[in-house]
């Protein structure tokens, strides 16, 4: 099973990441001001991380692929890794839609 990370940046704002049961980041969120909001954030990917129309599928300049996971308001709540090929990025749109509904919360800034 999939868990969620929260971890302080070092301009103080908080973030979380979503890491696969093998140990993988495969989506980190925005910076958040407020420890609240930054759980909030981690809610709003377990309800979106179900539904496929919420994945934003990119390919950066360098022909690198990657996606955004979007609230139902259309605001970006996660963004993943560069992967090498689309069928790779793919894969990681499952495993986000695997592990986040159900992943485990650890909280780093305590």
């Amino acid at each position: 099973m999939g868990k969620f990370i929260i971890t302080k940046r070092t301009n103080g704002e908080y973030q979380f990441n979503l890491e696969a049961s093998n140990g993988r980041v495969i989506l980190t969120s925005e910076g958040y001001t407020a420890k609240a909001s930054c759980h909030k954030g981690i809610e709003s990917v377990k309800t979106n991380a179900p539904t496929d129309t919420r994945y934003d599928r990119k390919t950066a300049k360098n022909g690198s692929c990657y996606f955004n996971l979007k609230a139902a308001n259309g605001e970006v709540i996660g963004t993943s890794q560069m992967y090498s090929t689309a069928e790779t990025r793919d894969n990681g749109i499952e495993s986000v839609k695997e592990n986040a509904p159900k992943a485990s919360v650890t909280d780093e800034t305590i």
